[in-house]
């Protein structure tokens, strides 16, 4: 915890800020790269959104109150950035969310970034006919393995609530996959 306020007290003063900065990507990218990759599901749609991040991160790091850990407010802005640009490509094509989410499923297939099998697939196409807080929420808890008190921090919601949404969702993915 000491180090984390130590991280946060130097990307805050003007004299450390950048070399702060460089340890904090090196630190946190990989994780929200996988984050954002669940949610935006393309390679170069989630690298876009990291670099918006880690953007927003750095301008607004001052504003940084230390009501939370500092990966919960990054991955709070990773997962708004994330439904940020889902909703932009939505627009863009004046598509549903939804559809513009089948989309870049699709898309999915043909990527060569995407290490999966057809059961990775199988997966991703469940996650995705879920509505987006309950992907939200199984991404979270079932890829990244984070706990019920973290996951609360970043969306903002009550544990039980996320319970119950990783339960609905375990139930909906079980049963498209049975189906499928």
């Amino acid at each position: 915890m000491t180090e984390e306020l130590e991280l946060i007290s130097q990307l805050q003063s003007k004299g450390n800020k950048d070399a702060a900065f460089r340890v904090l990507v090196a630190q946190y990218k990989e994780r929200l790269y996988w984050h954002i990759r669940n949610i935006v599901k393309s390679h170069d749609d989630a690298d876009d959104v990291l670099q918006n991040t880690f953007i927003k991160v750095y301008k607004n790091i001052e504003k940084f109150k230390g009501e939370s850990k500092l990966y919960s407010w990054l991955y709070r802005i990773a997962t708004n950035e994330a439904i940020t640009l889902i909703n932009k490509n939505a627009k863009l094509l004046q598509i549903t969310n939804e559809e513009a989410q089948n989309l870049a499923l699709n898309n999915l297939e043909s990527d060569v970034y995407f290490e999966g099998d057809a059961i990775q697939l199988k997966l991703q196409k469940a996650i995705a006919t879920l509505p987006e807080k309950q992907q939200l929420v199984f991404n979270m808890k079932y890829f990244q393995e984070l706990k019920y008190n973290e996951m609360s921090q970043i969306l903002e919601t009550s544990e039980g609530a996320l319970k119950a949404s990783y339960h609905i969702a375990a139930k909906k993915i079980e049963a498209y996959l049975k189906n499928n």
